[in-house]
Order: structure tokens, then C-alpha cells, then sequence
């Protein structure tokens, strides 16, 4: 079955030629380093992929409507290098194949783009988005267990390989639509995932003139390494330490949502780069095309702000809208007036995770015959506050403290009641008037917590997976977290453990589980990942799930950096999860693909993995299982001797 896949352009906002100006540092360290936001559009690149024994087979349906290809090329390195040299655009894609090849031992891949409202050669890097589809698609197509930063890697190895001369923050669009921060210096590059707290509509404009970015860079990289009179001082400051400050000015406005500021700095960016960089290249930066258009009158009113896109020049032209409706005005007028086409552009802010699920319908066969009398879940833990409560609603509290707004509890057809009547049922009268106050204050909260619980029948207990999926219909299209039922969680810090979960969610918006560093001895009672750390020490790419491995199997395949040799990373219990899970799960219940009878969640999520990416968090905290006696007895005394 083919693979879907989408890539978008990349948008600089700020920070354009420091990439490869950085590069300099190799020579002259006095150079500051470069710094660009970025982002990815609206507009770029869809694609269906299938694997292919022996060739590298592309088509396009481009911007215009023309349909190039299908080209096909041997999945032979000499082969790929002659074509990836020759130019065009099936280079890209050849180049790519080139660099992987080198360095995977993988088969082909069919790549139909077949829709491209990415427009071409207008600064929104349509060439990297390429040169990105690509090497995702192979990693895709063969589990080549590559992090973004590695596809972006391979993206930028295979395009330099092409007669194309990219800087190194083209491929950033292998980040997708969200704002990044990057860092360059000299060979070395940091990417910073930005978290804007508002909305941001710009419009991006097709200038229909002329510039001749060769010239361009070839002018300005002669104001390097060292500075030999006052126009290459004026470069190498504006590209440097005038950069670096209007970039952090813009990353703090972005996170703020504070639109108004970024449109004022790109102003002031433009204004200081006519001032400091225009004189090295005249004929090409005095850009008249692009001033008419960032000076036009009557849009004035709807904007913040604007500047020029990529390599400056005129080519295209950027603007920060004050609303939505500003947005569609500002592209009313130019396209009218001016009679330039135009692009919408919206920076959104992550999307938040509102719901949690919690799997709850298990029969607790190793607490028998106590599960016969009452649900596991509702089996008593002592609080450090010395309240007795239902296990349940102690994992209800972790959610709701966490910032979780409605929670699901997805139990055996039937327990309904059990449940409901814990949380909804209110105390008969008689008992009620015994309750010293602090507890009949405790009722009242037990009812406002129950009208944010929702139950689910699951009507047949097949395994975790399946008991996720029953909650498709309530949780919708949202990110959802998801709490194992058979356990509890305690922070070493005031921050929840599903917090910290959560927080690294907003910030990458991409699905992550809660880790825990497991010694070898046990890595056979839990679920273990493989992966290569961010920049963050806490943060894992994935690059593997396991089962219950083996020893053997953890030694030879689930090493992580950092870890002690005997050390592994295995589930903490909880995840954040994109809405994507659930066709996933459906695919395999559709298709009966069980493991050991049932339906589980481990393979699904690798599959997630390979389509979307999974990180992993290493919680600032500890598990408690209860599904065991021996367990629950120690749950139980660590809770009620743990501080409050």
C-alpha cells in the first residue's frame, strides 16, 4: 500500500545569508554566528511513495499544472551521480538517492508527486523540499530509523551534490509548518523548535521580476572571510551581530504571539540590510520592484510590517497581516493593483492537548479473587494527605493537574455503573451527615470532578491496542494522552509527570512517551525503546519500540548514548499521542493483524513512528504498578509515606 506523504516550502523570516556567512567561522572566528527563523508554508509538496526493487522512479504534477516524468534511474550509485550532475529537476531527487546509497544498503522507491502548489524558484526552497520528500521517503519505505535532523542532513548532502548551491537552512522545511530557530557555526548547526503563543497571517508575494541570486551570493561572499574596506565591514556586521539581535528580538515577539513587533522588526531588518548590504551587490539588492511593493500605500493599513524573502532582491516579498481579514484584503490589493500573485501564510500555535484516556477494563486476573469482589481499579491507595482513594481517581488527578480539561475511562461492558456510581453518585443522606466537613467538601469535589469523566464501554476485552481504539469517536481529531490504567505516577519535581509529557508535546508537537531509565535485569517486564538524543539530554528521537526483549536483544539493538552499560530506556506509562493513531489501529483491526491473540499498541506505534516520528521524554519521576499484589502492597506503603 503506498505511503502519503507532504513537505512543504520554507519561508525565511529572518536571518537570511547567515548560513553560509557562518561557515566562515572555519577561517575567521571573530565572525558571530548565524541565526535564521524560519518556516514551513501553507503550500508545498504531496506525494504517494512505494518501495521498488531496483530503480528510482519519480513523477510531478508541478505548480503550473505540467506533469514531468515519470524519469526512472537505476538505483546504481554511478548511475544516480551521473543524473544528480546533470541538473534538472529529477536531480534533486537522484542526488539524494546518491548520498543514501552510499551509506544504506536500500532497494528503490516510486515517488508520484502528484500535486505541487509549492511555486518554483521564488525563495521557498521548492529544490530542498524535494531533496527532503525524498530522503523521507526512503527512510520511510526502509526503516532507515533516521531523526529529522538526519533527513534534513541527507536532503542538504543530496542537493549539493546537484548543480544547486543551498545553504544549510534550505532543508529546515524537514521541520514541517512550524517556526524554527537555526543556529549556525561554522560546520555545526542547532535547531530550536519555537512554541508562538498566537496566531500569525502573512502574505507572501511573487514579485514577477527578475534577480540573479548567483550574483547576489557571489558579491556578498566576497565581503569574507575578513573584511578589507567599509562595505564588507557593514556586510559581515549586518549578517552578524545585527542579526543576531533582531533574530532574538523576533524568536521573543513569535513566542509572545505579539505580531505588531514582528512586523516591526521586519521593517527595521529590511531597512538595515538596504543600509548595510544593498552596496555590495547594487544592481541586484536595490530591489526597486520589491520597495514599490513593501511601500504600497493601500495596504498599509492592514499590515504590521514586511520585508524580502531568501536571498533578498526581487524575487518575493513577505508581510505580516494585522487579522485574517487583513490578510485576504492585502492580497486583494496587490493581486488587483499590482497584479502579482500572492500566498497565504498562517503560524499557528501548537496544538493544545485538551482529553486524556485511560484504559480501565482489565479483570486484574493477578489480584484475584479480590478483582472478583471489587474493580482493580477501585482498589484503595493511602495519600500522603492521609485520604483513602479509589486507585482511579488518583490517576483522574494526574491528568486534571496536568491541564487535562476531560478525561475517558474506557471500561468492561457492563462495570459502568461501578464507576459512575464512584464518581457521580452522591453520598445517600444518612451517611452524608456523618461526614466530618472536610469530607463532605471532598464529596462536592468528587461530583465536579465526575462531570469531567466520561465512561466507555470496551464490549470485548482484545488487548491495549483495541482498548485505545474504543475511544476514536470521543477523542476526535485532537492529540489525546493516554495513562496506563494498571498504574500510578509520582513527580520528584512540583511538575506532574503528564505535565512534562505534555510540555514536550507543545513544544515539538509530535507524539512522545513518558521513558524511565530500567536496569538490564528487568528490561523483560516492560517495553523498551532505541533512539539518538536531541539537543535536549531528556529528549530521544525514536528509532525503535520493543516488546518485552530479551536481554540479548537489548544488548545488541536497543543501546542508547549516555546510559550506563547495564541501562536501558523503557515505557513509563504514559504517551501523547496524535489524533493519526487511531487509522493506524483501525488498519490493523480491519485487517485482524494480532500479536499473541490480541490487538496490541507497541507495533502501532512504531508504525506512527515511521510515518510521523516518536519522541521520548525521560520523566522527571517514578511508576507504580499495581497489577500485581506484591506490587500494589509496595504502591501502597511508597504512597502513603511519600512527602506532599
Amino acid at each position: 500500500m503506498a505511503l502519503e506523504l507532504f513537505v512543504p516550502g520554507r519561508l525565511c523570516l529572518f536571518g537570511e545569508h547567515t548560513d553560509w556567512a557562518a561557515g566562515y567561522r572555519r577561517v575567521n572566528s571573530e565572525i558571530e554566528k548565524g541565526y535564521t527563523i524560519i518556516t514551513g508554508t501553507n503550500q508545498g509538496i504531496y506525494a504517494r511513495i512505494e518501495p521498488h526493487p531496483s530503480k528510482l522512479v519519480m513523477s510531478s504534477t508541478l505548480y503550473d499544472g505540467t506533469v514531468a516524468g515519470p524519469d526512472e534511474v537505476p538505483m546504481d550509485r554511478d548511475a544516480l551521480l551521473e543524473q544528480a550532475e546533470a541538473g534538472g529537476f529529477f536531480s534533486y531527487a537522484a542526488g539524494v538517492a546518491y548520498q543514501l546509497l552510499l551509506h544504506y544498503r536500500v532497494r528503490g522507491a516510486v515517488i508520484d508527486s502528484y500535486r505541487m502548489d509549492l511555486p518554483l524558484k521564488k525563495g521557498l526552497s521548492s529544490s530542498a523540499a524535494v531533496c527532503v520528500l525524498t530522503a523521507r521517503a526512503f527512510n520511510r519505505l526502509y526503516d532507515l530509523k533516521m531523526t529529522v535532523r538526519g533527513e534534513m542532513e541527507y536532503a542538504y548532502l543530496g542537493e549539493i551534490t546537484t548543480p544547486s548551491r543551498c545553504g544549510r537552512m534550505d532543508q529546515g522545511c524537514a521541520f514541517g509548518n512550524r517556526p524554527i530557530l537555526m543556529t549556525y557555526d561554522r560546520d555545526a548547526i542547532t535547531v530550536k523548535e519555537m512554541r508562538p503563543k498566537g496566531e500569525f497571517h502573512m502574505v507572501i508575494v511573487d514579485l514577477c521580476a527578475k534577480k540573479d541570486t548567483k550574483e547576489i551570493l557571489a558579491r556578498l561572499n566576497k565581503c569574507y572571510p575578513f573584511a578589507e574596506g567599509e562595505i564588507e565591514r557593514n556586510v559581515q556586521r549586518y549578517l552578524g551581530e545585527i542579526n543576531k539581535k533582531i533574530v532574538m528580538q523576533a524568536v521573543d515577539a513569535m513566542e509572545a504571539g505579539d505580531a505588531k513587533r514582528v512586523g516591526e522588526l521586519m521593517v527595521e531588518a529590511q531597512k538595515l540590510f538596504d543600509e548595510n548590504c544593498a552596496p555590495a551587490c547594487p544592481h541586484e539588492l536595490e530591489s526597486p520592484v520589491l520597495h514599490k511593493v513593501l511601500s504600497h500605500a493601500p495596504v498599509q493599513e492592514h499590515i504590521w510590517g514586511g520585508k524580502g524573502v531568501g536571498s533578498q532582491g526581487d524575487g518575493t516579498a513577505q508581510f505580516v497581516a494585522r487579522s485574517k481579514a487583513d490578510q485576504d484584503e492585502i492580497i486583494r490589493i496587490i493581486e488587483t493593483d499590482l497584479k502579482m500573485p500572492c500566498l497565504k501564510l498562517d503560524i499557528v500555535a501548537g496544538k493544545g492537548v485538551r482529553k486524556a484516556v485511560i484504559p480501565a477494563a482489565g479483570f486484574g486476573t493477578s489480584m484475584f479473587p479480590a478483582s472478583k469482589a471489587v474493580k482493580r481499579e477501585l482498589f484503595p491507595i493511602i495519600t500522603s494527605d492521609g485520604i483513602a482513594k479509589p486507585i482511579i481517581l488518583v490517576s483522574v488527578e494526574e491528568a486534571l493537574n496536568a491541564g487535562i480539561e476531560e478525561v475517558c475511562l474506557i471500561v468492561k461492558k457492563g462495570d459502568e455503573r461501578f464507576f459512575d456510581e464512584f464518581f457521580n453518585s452522591p453520598v445517600p443522606p444518612i451517611h452524608y451527615h456523618q461526614l466530618p466537613q472536610q469530607f463532605k467538601d471532598l464529596n462536592s469535589y468528587l461530583q465536579e470532578v465526575g462531570g469531567r469523566v466520561t465512561l466507555i464501554p470496551q464490549e470485548t476485552q482484545e488487548g491495549f491496542g483495541h482498548a485505545v481504539y474504543c475511544a476514536r469517536e470521543w477523542v476526535g481529531d485532537e492529540p489525546f494522552l493516554l495513562m496506563l490504567g494498571d498504574h500510578l505516577y509520582a513527580s520528584d519535581t512540583d511538575v506532574p509527570c503528564a505535565r512534562q509529557l505534555l510540555d514536550v508535546y507543545e513544544a515539538h508537537q509530535t507524539s512522545v512517551l513518558g521513558l524511565k531509565r530500567t536496569p538490564e535485569s528487568l528490561i523483560g517486564n516492560f517495553g523498551a525503546v532505541a533512539g539518538q538524543w536531541m539537543d535536549e539530554s531528556t529528549v530521544l528521537s525514536i528509532t525503535e519500540f520493543a516488546e518485552k526483549p530479551s536481554v540479548g536483544y537489548a544488548r545488541s539493538n536497543l543501546r542508547v548514548d549516555g546510559l550506563e552499560a547495564d541501562e536501558y530506556l523503557t515505557v513509563f506509562g504514559q504517551y501523547v499521542l496524535t489524533p493519526h493513531i487511531f487509522d493506524l489501529l483501525d488498519e490493523a483491526i480491519r485487517n485482524n493483524l494480532r500479536e499473541r491473540g490480541q490487538f496490541q499498541l507497541t507495533s502501532v506505534l512504531d508504525r506512527l513512528r515511521q510515518e510521523e516520528g516518536f519522541l521520548g521524554y525521560v520523566t522527571q519521576g517514578r511508576r507504580f504498578d499495581i497489577g500485581a499484589p506484591e506490587a500494589y502492597l509496595e504502591t501502597f506503603k511508597a504512597f502513603a509515606e511519600m512527602e506532599t
